[in-house]
């Protein structure tokens, strides 16, 4: 019997590689093109189902395979922002997870289908996707993971090491020096005890000699330590603070990179409080408590060396504490590793208040919430508190806990040593060399139980920082980019969908812009606009269609390269705090004086630069506080022409200023769009009567497409839309005129007041 192959079964490479691995019984039900990696890269996989077996071709060309005879086995399909994931799971793992663009939805649908068709029973399938729901939350795209950190998530922190090997095996070395140095005085004790002191005791002459020699040794060995000390925790320390700079760097690189939707569900005083507070912690944990901990390790060890070397019975009586220390340490560190968790999380909504109330202060006096916003804050620290108290409570019992162990080990070692010289097992001098090392040991385990709490700090945030670098962008960068030096700006959409999870925004949409055109986006609000904006921007990727820019689909550009010749201006501009000319120069820093200038004067914004009090290079406030909103609005429209872009989107950029100021930014619009194929959002449709096409949307699509003229004389929805909005005008213009009248009559009431008339 000849095997069957479906409709879809795909062709290339990998069609004949999954031919050739079929049996001669094997009927083929459904395939699907698995077109990224586990990095989200494009890659060329496929995933087959038969029926008897899954079949999967990894991007890299190798194959794994499983039978279909397991009842509990299931599908798990989801989708989010652009980038389907197809889980695999069986009632105790995760056996495989593939990644696609949407455009491949119908054919994952399809399989996914078919795969339960042949499953035992429905209610199995929705019982173990259930379960593979708790197991992976992440596969839905939706909230991080909150296990409690593991301590081994610092072991993570090695790949940030690498660099710095050599100063770290250095650094090593000179631990192990300066420890070995501070272990010679203890066992200097037994001579000096035995050869000097206790003969002196019974009578002989000191040898003056040995005393010298003796004391010698230990100034040379306190020298040692000392230099040997400083040595390596100055290596240490510098190179835990680059680690440390690493690890913020590396970590603000990447969040610039992830997409708007990551940011969508953050709060900005939490993603500050990782980068900030968390890499704080843990290069105070690297710089500092991680150096003691490795001595404590060594001086441990080797206290114990010397100490069996001794007297091993007595050793082993000093090592009595060791198992109720242990047992200690693992109870508090499971509190204290969830307990550090939290209080980060904790801290994080303390200062979510502080970013919400410092950049928004003029809201929040405007509507005299002062006291609204000091009672969150307080609320907030007040939970901190808590949350802190209740962790300090299992800390404060640890500590005292563990010094009356060592106490009490001290006591037993005191009291079998003394046994040991009463038989004359051992010398005096022996029993003060045990006394010393003893200390040094008990010292230094009371030191690594109190790491403890240290250390579960650091892994609590460690995890949150590698929460931020686990994290894959959903926008991927193309396996081998086409490179982009010069666009003329045609855009053409064909087939264009789009969907935020299950709710389709973009529907079927077809749309040829040619370079240079001037295209107006219009429709009510929620009719997809903003999200085609988007779209071509490429903040997000489709999830059917394509959108191509001179015949290449945008997703085969590298993304940097391919926005630089986009050109953005928003109802809501963006300054930074800066001069006039850094913001102006934000998307060309290298531009000259002769450039900005340029820029400004086509944007209309030279003259009331040149009024503020040190021109270009007076400061803005943050978010551009101190200007006006049209000020701030042709400030970005300089910062747009400067780079020169070919492709020119203009989202709502005059709805929010008066109508004086309205045209002085259309004077400067009118210069930025020369040239340029620009895609122009605006609220006020008289706005877009110098466009070459309108195209209106409904509903994600496109419902027509026409010059101003045209689609008037059509009364279809675009004169619907235009005839609404002269209404709303002429009741807004009824409406001032009746207020002009009111005002006018308490004017005259008030000059002439009742009985001087």
């Amino acid at each position: 019997m000849q095997h069957h192959d479906p409709v879809d079964t795909p062709e290339g490479e990998a069609g004949a590689a999954l031919k050739s691995r079929l049996t001669a019984a094997e009927n083929v039900l459904a395939t699907l093109t698995v077109d990224l990696d586990g990095e989200l890269r494009f890659g060329n996989g496929l995933l087959a189902l038969t029926d008897s077996r899954l079949l999967a071709r990894d991007p890299d060309g190798s194959w794994r395979e499983w039978a279909l005879a397991n009842a509990g086995q299931v599908l798990l399909l989801t989708d989010h922002a652009g980038v389907g994931t197809l889980d695999f799971l069986d009632d105790s793992a995760l056996l495989g997870r593939w990644r696609y663009t949407l455009a491949h939805q119908v054919a994952a649908l399809r399989l996914l289908k078919l795969f339960e068709q042949r499953a035992a029973s429905a209610a199995q399938v929705s019982a173990a996707a259930a379960e593979a729901a708790e197991r992976d939350d992440i596969a839905a795209g939706e909230t991080e993971a909150q296990k409690p950190p593991s301590t081994w998530v610092l072991l993570r922190l090695g790949r940030f090491a690498k660099p710095y090997r050599k100063q770290l095996i250095t650094g090593f070395l000179l631990t192990l020096a300066s420890t070995a140095a501070t272990l010679v005085p203890p066992y200097l004790t037994i001579p000096l005890m035995d050869d000097i002191l206790i003969p002196f005791q019974n009578g002989q002459q000191i040898a003056v000699g040995k005393v010298v020699m003796f004391l010698s040794a230990l100034l040379l060995s306190a020298l040692a330590g000392w230099a040997l000390g400083w040595a390596r925790t100055y290596l240490l320390a510098l190179v835990s603070e680059r680690i440390g700079a690493d690890l913020r760097t590396t970590t603000y690189e990447h969040l610039l990179t992830l997409p708007l939707d990551y940011f969508g569900g953050k709060r900005t005083g939490d993603l500050m409080a990782r980068i900030g507070s968390e890499t704080d912690r843990i290069n105070v944990f690297l710089s500092l408590h991680a150096l003691d901990f490795l001595t404590d390790v060594l001086m441990i060890a080797m206290t114990a060396v010397i100490l069996v070397s001794i007297n091993p019975l007595l050793a082993v009586v000093t090592l009595v504490p060791l198992p109720f220390i242990a047992w200690m340490i693992h109870v508090v560190r499971d509190r204290l590793r969830t307990g550090f968790e939290k209080i980060d999380r904790v801290w994080s909504e303390v200062t979510n208040v502080l970013a919400d109330t410092i950049p928004g202060i003029r809201v929040v006096k405007a509507f005299a919430q002062e006291k609204r916003e000091a009672d969150r804050f307080r609320e907030a620290n007040k939970y901190n508190l808590q949350v802190n108290d209740k962790l300090n409570k299992t800390w404060s019992l640890f500590t005292p806990s563990v010094s009356l162990l060592t106490e009490i080990g001290l006591l037993v070692v005191w009291g079998f040593g003394i046994w040991q010289v009463a038989r004359g097992s051992i010398t005096v001098g022996v029993l003060t060399a045990f006394i010393a090392y003893i200390g040094r040991f008990y010292t230094r385990l009371d030191s690594m139980s109190r790491i403890v709490s240290v250390t579960q700090k650091a892994a609590a945030g460690a995890k949150r920082i590698f929460d931020i670098l686990d994290h894959v962008s959903n926008v991927p960068e193309p396996a081998n980019p086409v490179k982009v030096d010069r666009i003329k700006g045609q855009i053409e959409m064909k087939g264009l969908g789009f969907r935020y999870g299950s709710r389709a925004v973009i529907r079927d949409l077809d749309l040829v812009i040619e370079p240079g055109e001037m295209i107006g986006l219009v429709g009510h609000s929620g009719s997809g606009k903003s999200t085609l904006v988007n779209l071509i921007c490429r903040f997000y990727d489709v999830t059917d269609g394509a959108i191509k820019v001179d015949g290449t689909d945008i997703r085969r550009f590298a993304v940097a390269d391919y926005r630089r010749h986009v050109g953005l201006v928003l109802q809501e501009p963006f300054l930074f705090f800066g001069t006039i000319a850094q913001n102006i120069a934000y998307g060309k820093p290298d531009a000259t004086r002769e450039e900005i200038v340029a820029a400004a004067r086509a944007a209309h914004a030279h003259d009331f630069i040149l009024r503020l009090a040190h021109g270009y290079d007076s400061l803005v406030g943050e978010r551009g506080q101190g200007l006006s909103g049209g000020e701030r609005q042709r400030i970005s429209i300089a910062r747009a022409l400067l780079i020169d872009p070919r492709i020119l989107i203009l989202d709502e950029a005059t709805s929010a200023v008066d109508t004086e100021t309205e045209k002085e930014i259309q004077k400067a619009l009118d210069n930025l769009v020369k040239g340029r194929t620009t895609i122009a959002i605006a609220h006020r449709l008289s706005t877009l009567r110098k466009a070459d096409r309108l195209v209106v949307m409904d509903r994600g699509e496109v419902v027509e497409v026409g010059p101003h003229d045209a689609l008037m004389e059509k009364q279809g929805a675009y004169w619907r839309l235009y005839q609404a909005q002269l209404r709303q005008a002429d009741d807004e213009e009824e409406a001032q005129e009746q207020r002009s009248e009111v005002s006018a009559v308490l004017h005259t009431h008030a000059a002439h007041p009742a009985g001087q008339a």
